[in-house]
């Protein structure tokens, strides 16, 4: 059974640092793109970021670019999210996500379709 496993949420103050782990089993995912999503209450999930199979290519969505970054450890069958300088608007259940062995381009994994596993979230709350 395949799982994704997020965990690192919590409460933080406007300006600080936070980061989450997603831990995978069930598969590996080293030779597949992971991504993380977000989704504020009342708001649809959005893209957050993505990360190719190797670790050596990511994207951003424009909102986090420059002070979140995701990385990946293969090894581990983990993925993380290093949230920085953040801000109220970054308050939001985070998501860890997973793509199957399929062709894809990275660069377009920005919608809830483009990804066929999903976590179950973990809070993040930004106070001011």
């Amino acid at each position: 059974q395949v799982q994704l496993v997020e965990s690192g949420g919590g409460l933080v103050q406007a300006g600080g640092s936070l980061r989450l782990s997603c831990a995978a089993s069930g598969r590996t995912f080293s030779n597949v793109p992971m991504g993380w999503f977000r989704q504020a209450p009342g708001k649809e999930r959005e893209f957050v970021a993505t990360i190719s199979p190797s670790g050596g290519i990511t994207y951003y969505a424009n909102s986090v670019k420059g002070r979140f970054t995701i990385s990946r450890d293969n090894a581990k069958n983990t993925v993380s999210l290093q949230m920085s300088s953040l801000k109220l608007e970054d308050t939001a259940v985070y998501y860890c996500a997973a793509r199957s062995m399929t062709p894809y381009i990275l660069a377009y994994l920005r919608e809830r379709k483009d990804y066929d596993y999903w976590g179950q979230g973990t809070q993040v709350t930004v106070s001011s």
